[in-house]
């Protein structure tokens, strides 16, 4: 179980609404953030989920904490006829919806505001999901996973793509010095937020990776389970699947 990391520590919200707010106040910057704090390996790492998404060749397609949507509009990319984008943050999900229309993409993907915890769907009615930089802000890890795996068809693709902790030298270290420094001065340069740059760095570094995730995947009863580490293990790429 991974431990609880909350945005602002001295408030009595649940850590959903602290959440929530948090990509309310930074959803106008974030797109740009990402791309400065990832140096825009993001994007490849995002391009890697889609080439594991379209091997499956899905019909229907949900992107969890969806954001403003750069994942779901990546899988526009498949012959997915639906793709749904799920969000507990409005704002985030206001600035997806404009990106969708830009690209003429509102046929094909809908932006839904809902809670990973407790989706709107029926058993088993997506081919595939996916979860980018999103489950370490889940409130409860292990029953969001297990959501997932109730609307997750049987044979359905489900890929998470998520922060870890490079294991050697010298990348270990510099991992540290980046996430603890430079990232937090980032946040407060760009973000009128100053707290919300200082969470996801927080968040990151205590959220379970690699063969800790994994297992807590298969506790959850997904099969296949795999991880991929990228770029010197700044982030993971976790693939499984449903009996």
């Amino acid at each position: 179980m991974s431990e609880k990391v909350t945005p602002y520590k001295d408030s009595q919200l649940s850590k959903k609404e602290q959440v929530a707010n948090m990509f309310n106040t930074i959803s106008g910057n974030y797109d740009n953030l990402n791309r400065v704090i990832s140096f825009g390996i993001d994007i490849k790492w995002r391009k890697k989920v889609l080439d594991l998404v379209t091997k499956s060749n899905p019909s229907t397609i949900l992107d969890i904490a969806t954001g403003t949507g750069d994942l779901a509009i990546l899988m526009a990319q498949t012959q997915a006829k639906k793709i749904i984008g799920l969000d507990i943050s409005a704002g985030m999900l206001a600035v997806g919806v404009e990106k969708i229309a830009s690209k003429k993409l509102s046929n094909r993907i809908e932006m839904l505001l809902g809670d990973s915890e407790n989706m709107p769907f029926e058993d088993n009615y997506f081919d595939a999901i996916t979860v980018a930089f999103g489950v370490r802000n889940f409130e409860n890890l292990e029953k969001g996973l297990s959501e997932i795996l109730r609307v997750l068809k049987p044979g359905g693709t489900f890929v998470i793509l998520e922060t870890s902790v490079p294991e050697k030298t010298p990348y270990k270290q510099g991992y540290h010095f980046y996430s603890r420094n430079i990232l937090p001065l980032i946040g407060k340069l760009f973000s009128k937020d100053n707290t919300a740059y200082g969470y996801l760095s927080e968040s990151s570094a205590v959220f379970p990776y690699g063969e800790r995730l994994n297992n807590i995947l298969r506790k959850t009863g997904f099969i296949d389970v795999k991880d991929m580490p990228q770029t010197f293990g700044v982030a993971s790429i976790y693939y499984a699947s449903k009996k």
